[in-house]
């Protein structure tokens, strides 16, 4: 009998065949519901980096075909999920109810892969964990918030637990594959196929092994074309600076980690997984195959990658790991006893959907949870007010709201709206822009910070300056000394937007 591969999980048994139930399972267990409780949002306009780069990547696209955007700044950012949004946009026209709809329908498959790769990796386990993993999948606060945006981190999770899928299954050319489509969604999906090359390359599979080498030629050849287009390797100086040279301090790198750590294994009630897995990690025979250790390893690279790089060090980035580490709670808890098992599932189930609404006491993006849709009601709010009384002032205000102002595409306003852009809302910034170039200054909250607030602290200021260049944004106190006075103002659930507009006679 021939020797089978190395990461078979059940080496004596020959892999199954997909079934055509999958796809019914897909639309009544995973689709459906998702869509549902994002019914409500499906014609919310753009959130930051979807505005600020994704969708007009996508627009570009589909009206001119450059694969190197020209309508905003190029990054090293493979186009492949814009090209799937450029050929729903081909097929639908372009909206926001489509774009949404066309990532619901892509994250509903990976909660459907998610399932299926849950199977796989509880063969052994008592009880039937495979129906959970989906369920703590789809009432995570940051899948909630990332299945129905424009973004790279949600698909880039999608074909990393499909690629992982494919190859537990031993379908390695279906696994190398997914591997190209990966990397070009997000260069850091270059983990997973590194994976897999050095496993078979350790049973000394070469000619298996080989196959994942396409990936890292795909991904070389969407860096040449851009190199090609634009002069630089990662498509930006700037972009480059802040994810790689800014991100590429030891001090940055370990609290990244940390970060990671803490939000993957212990943030929104998931310490309750955490314990499970530390109490049965060990004694549970399911989790000593040859599978398990190459999912942990797929979630142990793509954690110290994105510590090591990017300069946002986003929750999103961690997408990817989220599905293996709930599959490995739903198994950990088949081996604990029945009562306390339940009762640790129900508590998780039921903190995950608290959290999607709830705020946590310290700083954190908005699109970690429903925050993001309170900021997109703010800001449409605020559009509509100067699409029809400020249209014809000088808007200075923060990237990426600029581009919400200026581009009626995005759905805030129906004119395009003159704007002078800052990098943030520092006073230092707003202080810099010459007061002849704008006569309207708008503010908005750009991340959580609850008063009172770690950033009181004055140690922790110190730290955040040295390390992270920091500075508060800009006060009332400080607009009114530039000459400028409070128009608007709207709050929130803690977000608030003001538009302030010059004196007569202050820089006019």
């Amino acid at each position: 009998m021939p020797k089978l591969p190395p990461f078979a999980l059940m080496e004596e048994r020959p892999p199954r065949k997909p079934k055509p139930l999958h796809l019914l399972i897909f639309a009544l267990f995973f689709a459906v519901p998702l869509f549902l409780i994002h019914l409500p949002f499906l014609s919310l306009p753009y959130f930051w980096d979807e505005l600020g780069q994704f969708v007009p990547t996508a627009l570009d696209l589909l009206r001119s075909g450059a694969i190197v955007p020209h309508s905003v700044v190029p990054n090293v950012h493979p186009p492949g999920a814009e090209a799937y949004l450029a050929l729903c946009y081909k097929i639908f026209g372009f909206s926001s109810i489509v774009t949404r709809s066309a990532m619901l329908l892509l994250a509903a498959g990976g909660m459907l892969v998610t399932f299926l790769l849950a199977i796989e990796l509880s063969r052994g386990a008592k009880g039937a964990p495979a129906f959970l993993s989906p369920l703590f999948l789809l009432l995570s606060p940051l899948f909630f918030t990332q299945s129905m945006m424009a973004q790279l981190d949600m698909p880039c999770m999608v074909f990393t637990i499909l690629a992982l899928f494919f190859f537990v299954k031993r379908e390695y050319a279906w696994a190398a594959a997914t591997c190209v489509v990966l990397v070009l969604v997000k260069e850091t999906g270059i983990v997973t196929p590194f994976i897999f090359f050095c496993a078979l390359a350790r049973e000394k599979d070469w000619k298996r092994a080989s196959w994942f080498i396409a990936p890292v030629v795909a991904l070389l050849i969407w860096l040449t074309i851009l190199h090609a287009k634009t002069g630089n390797w990662l498509g930006d100086p700037e972009f480059a600076r802040y994810n790689v040279n800014y991100a590429l301090k030891p001090a940055r790198m370990f609290i990244a980690l940390g970060r990671r750590v803490l939000y993957l294994f212990f943030a929104e009630a998931r310490f309750v997984g955490t314990f499970v897995l530390i109490a049965t990690v060990r004694r549970c025979r399911t989790f000593h195959t040859k599978a398990w250790a190459l999912a942990a390893a797929v979630v142990a690279l793509n954690v110290i990658l994105v510590s090591v790089l990017g300069g946002a060090e986003l929750e999103r980035y961690l997408l990817p790991s989220l599905p293996i580490f709930y599959i490995a709670v739903s198994v950990g808890l088949t081996a604990i006893r029945k009562p306390l098992a339940i009762t640790a599932a129900v508590v998780m189930v039921l903190a995950l959907g608290f959290f999607i609404r709830w705020n946590p006491p310290y700083p954190f993006p908005f699109e970690n949870n429903y925050a993001m849709v309170d900021f997109l009601h703010l800001q449409e709010v605020a559009s509509t007010y100067v699409d029809q009384n400020l249209r014809d002032r000088k808007i200075a205000t923060a990237w990426p709201y600029t581009g919400a102002l200026r581009n009626p595409d995005m759905g805030f306003v129906q004119h395009r709206i003159r704007t002078v852009e800052t990098h943030d809302l520092h006073y230092s910034s707003v202080k810099a822009i010459p007061a002849d170039k704008f006569d309207t200054l708008i503010t908005y909250t750009r991340e959580w910070v609850p008063a009172p607030s770690v950033t009181d602290n004055a140690a922790v200021r110190a730290f955040l300056k040295r390390f992270y260049a920091w500075e508060p944004d800009i006060t009332h106190e400080q607009c009114v000394q530039m000459g400028l006075e409070q128009s608007m103002t709207w709050k929130l659930h803690g977000q608030t937007v003001t538009i302030y507009l010059r004196k007569a006679g202050n820089g006019q």
